[in-house]
Parts: structure tokens; C-alpha cells; sequence
């Protein structure tokens, strides 16, 4: 207890004497300097003559030069010097003035022969206490706290090296900057973002690691940019717009070794722009025609040529460059016209040319090699470069695409045929097929035999035939099933129709007759002509790809066939289907198309008349024929892309 309170006690005997030893300390060098002066103004009368001064704001060198053109003295100021002296005297010698001066401004003056030299006070021997830098860092969260009123940045940047172990670089130009910040545990790369951005300071961290404060160059800001992180950027620097009332401002900055420009224009001349860009980025430039017009924009980090390419853009100049020479003017001038061979891979001339809009080809010669399928293109070089750019978009690989179509007709026909044929011809045999359907003949010779057995059992005789006499049964039933129609494959490329026609070519007869009077008689002329009449199967498929490789199909089907061919030369019966589908499918997925049916009856006869209508009697005196046909045709349809 007792030496704690001895401790107390010597902390505050020292702080009490410090001030103390500081203010004798001064009055001895204050004396000195006063003794210093009176042995000079010996052989220096001018320090004993008076003086009337009336100063305010003035810095001390002139000052000090003014009361040494008054008093005939010499002076050395130590460059150092830069403070202001306020202060007014009458009737006081310019010895008393300069001791005020050294013991308001702790300054030292000594004299080399006959030149007073004024400089600071070395401050060697009076060392104030070490100011404890408000700086924590937290290694583990990487984390920085700053708390600093007034605090050399050489210091704070050497304190944070010494706690993260990240080296921070100050310029000899911010060696005597002081800073302020106060921040709490923030990330360290944000708080010493934002200790520079506080106190006006670039910070630049490189790619080895290391953390540079800069000073501002001239016309440089710290803003808070788009992302909401500190930046820097150039305040505009005004044009002088030629014929234009509006305002412009430019600047330039180098990042990564090139220039960039930004700007900031409301109807400014499209000249003054292009003038100001070359100079700050030092391009040699000629201007071969007048530039007029005005143009409005804002624009940050542009580089010189997407500079100029902006800003004439839609307008009727156009630029271009040779060994580092910039050369701007009218787009139809010479060397400012353009030459392009644009080679076409996978498209054909004709569909390149309908496609390019026909503003594009305003000023544009374009002329056509069919024979290497290539464009040579002659004109500006902003329009030559978009219709270039155009072309290369629409000049892709166009999809071939198979399609195989397979045909199956499913028939349902019956034909039923019944009836009993009887006549007289010579050498008719005996014979025929009772299975699967009867179709037997009997000669006079069966016929008889046949009629003798019938007498023997009935007691009836029922005569006999002559020998040439015949009779013919008949009473079958035919069916047909399946009938496959196979075309063959069609190719055909993205979006064009691939068409098939197959079909049969019939010729009837016509005949006319035409009756030409006469006074004697009546003449007829008949005029006999063949017309003809067509049955074909069509088939138009036209494919579409789509980006993830479906296809789209537009299919037309029209389908004819003649269902008989009449012996009387007359028009032979069609029937037609026809049916027209939009279907989707993926490559080379089947699909199938069916209900195209069509149905078919046909029923004819012959017999003796009047006996053949009566019933029961109709089937001995007459032979019928009856056919009935149903037909279902499906589509089966395959669609394959080949690139």
C-alpha cells in the first residue's frame, strides 16, 4: 500500500514539473536569442532601427524580406517556414520583432557573417510523450477498429503493418498527412478502403498484395459509385462547344496501361468531342470534312476507338486509321471507304441477298460471286462491318431432314357370285372346283344321266338334252385383307416442301356427231377423241426444326384410284382421299396417320327377263355378282435430321 502511494506521488510530481522544466527551458533560449541579436546589431545597425509594420495573413518569409529591405538586412529562411504572421508595430526595432517572432514560433536565429539566419527551433531535446494510435486488429475474423484525430498516416499505415502483417506503402507526398477516421471491427480491406476515402486519399491494392495510398491528381474525386464502393473519377473538364448551346465535359484515366475516356455532353458538337478525345489521348487525327451535329451522352471507360465509334454512330461520318493516324470525314471520301470479301459456308447467295434490309444498302455497293458463293462489299466501314455482321449471324448450317413415308391400305372386301349359266356349245367337258367355292360345268352327257336317275326315282320321265347342251353352277365368296404400299424416302432441307407423285394415266373415248343438212340428204360425221384422266398419289411433307431438334411437319396426302376399268370405253370410276395434318415429333420418332377410308359397293347381274325379278325362280334363271369393299389407309411417317 505504502509503495503505490509513493508511485502516485512520482507520476504526479512529474507531471507537474514538465511544464515547468518546458517554460524555463524556453525563457533560457529566448534569452539566448536576445543576447545573440544584441551582439550582432554591432556590426548590423539596421537590427537596432525602428520599424512601423501592419501585417494580416502574410506569410513570414515575406515578412521577414520586407523588414529586411527597410532595415538593410540580410536574411536566410529556412524554406520550412510556411506559417502566416498577423500582428501590427510601431516605432519597434527590428531586433525586438525578431525575438517576438522566435519565441511565438519557436524559432532559432543564428547568423553566418553578416546574414541572420531564421529556421525552427530543434526540437531534439524536448520530445513529447509517444501518442498511443487508436488501431485494434482482430487476426482470426480479420477484422480492423480505427479510432485517429490528427494522426501522421506514415504512423497509422506503419502501426496496421506491424498488427495484420499487410504492408501498406505511403509516397513521400503523403509523408506529412494527417488522418481521421473512426471505425469500428469492420472487414480490413473496407476499413482501410474507407480510411482513404475520409481523408481524400487514393488507395490502390496490387497483385502482390500490397496496399498503396496515392494522392489525388489534379481534377480527381472520391465518389461512391454504382456498386455503393468508394472510386475515383475526374471532375469533367469544359469544352468550348462550336455553334452548340449546350455543355460538354471530358476526362481521361489509365487503367492496366490504357487510356480511357469518360464524358459528359448534353447537344454538344460531335467535332469538339472528337478534338478533345485525340488530345487527351494523344492520337494524331485529320479532319477531311466538316463535322456537324450534336450529340447528348454519358459515358465512363471507353476506350478511344469504342469512343468514336459512339459518338458517329447513325450520323454520315465515319473514321479510319493508318500507322497510327486517325482520319475523319465523310464516309464516301477516299480512305475512309471500305473493302470486304465476306465468304458464305452454309447459305447460297440469293437467300443472303433477299435477307439483308434494303436501309443497310444505302451507300453499300455489293456485288456477287456466284462462282466461290461469295459477297464483296464496298462502302463505309460502319455499314460494311454491320451487314457483315448480319450475314455471319444468318450464315448457319441448314438441317437436311428425312422423311420416310410408309403407306399400308387395310381392305375389307367380300364378293359374292351366285347363279346357274346353261347353253348349247360344242366340246364342253365336264369339271370345275366344288371347294372353296363352286364353279362346276356339266356336259350334255351329265346332264342326261343326271335326269335319267331323277326318272328312275320319281317314275317321271323327264327327256333328254341334245348332245351340245351344257349347264354351269356357280356360288363362291372371295375376301382380300392387307395391302402395303411402301414410297420411297424424301429428303428435302429446313422449311422447303419435299412432294411425291405417283400415279396411273387412263384414255376414254369420246365421240361426237355432228348432222350437216343438204337439200338432198342429211350427213353425219362422227368425231372420235381420247381425253385423259389421271389417278395419283400425292404426298407434300414440309419440315420445320426446331431448336431443341423436334420437327414440325405440314403434310398433305392426296390419295385417287380408279375402282374399275369399264370395256365400253367410257370414263373409268375414281375414288379420292385426301387429308392435310400439322403433327410434331422428335427425330426420328414414327408416327402414324390412319382414317382415310373409303367404302366401296358394286352389285350386278343378268338372266332371262321377267323370270330373273321373280323370287325363288331369280337364282335358276340369272347369275348375280355382289361385291362390297371397305379400305382404311394409315401413314406411317419418320422424320430424321442429318447435319
Amino acid at each position: 500500500m505504502h509503495k503505490t502511494f509513493t508511485y502516485l506521488w512520482l507520476v504526479l510530481f512529474l507531471t507537474l514539473m514538465m511544464p515547468m522544466q518546458l517554460m524555463a527551458q524556453q525563457a533560457n533560449r529566448v534569452d539566448q536569442i536576445k543576447q545573440r541579436l544584441d551582439s550582432l546589431s554591432a556590426t548590423m545597425p539596421g537590427l537596432n532601427e525602428k520599424v512601423q509594420i501592419s501585417v494580416s495573413g502574410v506569410p513570414v518569409k515575406d515578412y521577414l524580406n520586407a523588414i529586411a529591405r527597410a532595415n538593410n538586412l540580410s536574411f536566410h529562411i529556412d524554406p520550412a517556414l510556411d506559417f502566416k504572421v498577423n500582428n501590427t508595430f510601431s516605432n519597434v526595432t527590428a531586433a525586438n520583432i525578431l525575438t517576438l517572432i522566435a519565441q511565438q514560433y519557436s524559432l532559432d536565429i543564428a547568423s553566418v557573417g553578416s546574414i541572420i539566419v531564421v529556421r525552427p527551433y530543434p526540437k531534439e531535446n524536448i520530445k513529447p510523450p509517444a501518442k498511443v494510435l487508436g488501431i485494434k486488429y482482430r487476426a482470426p475474423e480479420n477484422l480492423l477498429s480505427l479510432e485517429l484525430t490528427n494522426d501522421s498516416l506514415t504512423a497509422v499505415t506503419h502501426r496496421i503493418t506491424q498488427l495484420s502483417g499487410k504492408n501498406m506503402i505511403v509516397p513521400a507526398s503523403l509523408q506529412g498527412k494527417l488522418v481521421n477516421a473512426f471505425i469500428t471491427a469492420a472487414p480490413f480491406d473496407v476499413a482501410v478502403e474507407k480510411l482513404a476515402y475520409a481523408n481524400e486519399v487514393k488507395l490502390v491494392k496490387t497483385s502482390d498484395g500490397f496496399y498503396l495510398f496515392q494522392p489525388l491528381e489534379e481534377g480527381e474525386q472520391l465518389y461512391v459509385n454504382g456498386d455503393n464502393r468508394t472510386d475515383v473519377r475526374k471532375t469533367f473538364k469544359a469544352l468550348t462547344a462550336t455553334g452548340a448551346n449546350g455543355s460538354t465535359g471530358l476526362f481521361s484515366r489509365t487503367i492496366n496501361g490504357q487510356k480511357l475516356l469518360s464524358a459528359e455532353a448534353t447537344n454538344a458538337s460531335i467535332l469538339d468531342l472528337i478534338k478533345a478525345a485525340s488530345r487527351e489521348c494523344n492520337k494524331n487525327y485529320f479532319i477531311y470534312s466538316d463535322i456537324k451535329g450534336t450529340i447528348s451522352m454519358h459515358a465512363n471507360d471507353l476506350s478511344y476507338d469504342d469512343f468514336v465509334d459512339m459518338i458517329l454512330k447513325s450520323t454520315a461520318y465515319t473514321y479510319s486509321q493508318q500507322k497510327g493516324v486517325y482520319m475523319f470525314g465523310e464516309r464516301s471520301l477516299e480512305n475512309l471507304r471500305d473493302n470486304k470479301v465476306v465468304q458464305l459456308q452454309n447459305r447460297a447467295i440469293d437467300t443472303v441477298m433477299a435477307m439483308i434490309p434494303a436501309d443497310w444498302k444505302k451507300g453499300v455497293e455489293i456485288k456477287e460471286f456466284r462462282e466461290q458463293n461469295m459477297i464483296l462489299l464496298s462502302g463505309s466501314k460502319p455499314q460494311i462491318a454491320e451487314i457483315e455482321s448480319f450475314i455471319k449471324q444468318i450464315d448457319l448450317l441448314i438441317p437436311m431432314i428425312l422423311v420416310e413415308v410408309t403407306l399400308i391400305d387395310f381392305h375389307n372386301t367380300r364378293t359374292v357370285t351366285t347363279g346357274i349359266a346353261a347353253g348349247v356349245s360344242d366340246s364342253v367337258k365336264t369339271g370345275g372346283s366344288v371347294l372353296p367355292g363352286l364353279n362346276f360345268t356339266m356336259s350334255a352327257n351329265s346332264v342326261n344321266s343326271f335326269l335319267n336317275k331323277i326318272s328312275g326315282v320319281a317314275h317321271v320321265n323327264l327327256g333328254h338334252v341334245v348332245p351340245s347342251f351344257y349347264v354351269s353352277l356357280q356360288a363362291s365368296e372371295n375376301k382380300d385383307n392387307v395391302d402395303i404400299r411402301s414410297v420411297p424416302k424424301l429428303s428435302t432441307l429446313n422449311g422447303h416442301s419435299a412432294v411425291l407423285n405417283i400415279g396411273n394415266t387412263r384414255y376414254y373415248k369420246n365421240t361426237t356427231s355432228n348432222f350437216i343438212p343438204s337439200s338432198a340428204t342429211t350427213q353425219t360425221v362422227l368425231n372420235s377423241t381420247y381425253t385423259e384422266t389421271k389417278a395419283d398419289m400425292v404426298i407434300d411433307i414440309k419440315p420445320i426444326v426446331s431448336g431443341d431438334d423436334q420437327v414440325t411437319l405440314h403434310i398433305k396426302v392426296n390419295i385417287s384410284d380408279f375402282t374399275s376399268i369399264p370395256t365400253d370405253g367410257s370414263p373409268p370410276p375414281k375414288s379420292n382421299s385426301n387429308f392435310e395434318s400439322i403433327i410434331r415429333a422428335r427425330n426420328e420418332d414414327t408416327i402414324v396417320l390412319g382414317g382415310i377410308e373409303r367404302t366401296e359397293n358394286d352389285e350386278s347381274g343378268s338372266g332371262i327377263p321377267i323370270l330373273s325379278r321373280i323370287p325363288i325362280l331369280k337364282y335358276i334363271f340369272s347369275s348375280r355378282s355382289k361385291t362390297k369393299a371397305k379400305v382404311v389407309t394409315a401413314v406411317f411417317i419418320k422424320p430424321t435430321i442429318i447435319r
